[in-house]
């Protein structure tokens, strides 16, 4: 890679501090996603009415407003709880964590609606006949729903994907040592902010790319088997 007056190393270990950090989030977010989904389609009305108050709440609040209602928010309630259990020192809470938790729970919030569609995408004459065969309503979710819906949320997901990505921009707010932070604090030093943010983006770029062909990938193999306009 060019040197960049020798900041060529610190934007790699920001591009690789990104892509940990969207894996990450990636992770924690379908899991919250998919209980986000069963939530709002259960037939227990508090647990709907919750879910659908989260996810409100969530994709509401512009992301960048979140990642610093996260981080600060969470200093202040863990001081609190911890100087009422009469622990005195100040607890500092590492950015990178709540900037996985905050990119995690906005990932997830998206995320709900989009398997909340698939799930109800899945042919309902299906699941009565697994229903009929006498499968438990787990068994009949893993292996008729879940197969089904997860090709059909694919797309979706890949998509909230490369937003998610990009979003890891916004941590340099709190701290994180990502690509863009690294790519502030180079220009802040050389003084180079059009040599900088141009390698910024093709870093990102490529990211994009490497990942938009994985998808792509995931995709293709989701579809095999399935017959086209069906």
């Amino acid at each position: 890679m060019i040197d960049l007056d020798g900041y060529g190393i610190a934007l790699l270990l920001g591009m690789l501090n990104t892509l940990k950090l969207s894996v990450y989030a990636l992770a924690i977010g379908l899991v919250l996603g998919m209980a986000g989904a069963v939530s709002k389609m259960s037939g227990f009305r508090p647990l709907r009415v919750a879910a659908d108050g989260v996810t409100t709440l969530v994709r509401g609040i512009p992301e960048l407003l979140f990642v610093l209602a996260v981080y600060l928010g969470s200093s202040v309630v863990i001081n609190n709880a911890a100087a009422w259990m009469g622990y005195e020192d100040y607890i500092e809470i590492d950015a990178f964590c709540a900037g996985i938790i905050a990119l995690s729970v906005v990932f997830g919030a998206y995320a709900t609606e989009v398997f909340r569609g698939a799930i109800q995408a899945v042919a309902q004459g299906q699941v009565e006949a697994a229903r009929a065969f006498g499968m438990t309503r787990p068994m009949v979710f893993r292996r008729v729903v879940l197969p089904q819906m997860w090709r059909m949320a694919l797309p979706g997901i890949g998509n909230l994907y490369m937003v998610l990505l990009k979003n890891t921009a916004l941590l340099s707010v709190i701290g994180v040592q990502e690509l863009m932070r690294n790519t502030v604090s180079a220009v802040g030093f050389t003084k180079k902010p059009f040599l900088f943010y141009l390698a910024a983006s093709f870093l990102y770029l490529f990211l994009t790319s490497v990942n938009m062909a994985g998808i792509d990938w995931l995709e293709s193999r989701a579809e095999r088997g399935v017959k086209r306009g069906v």
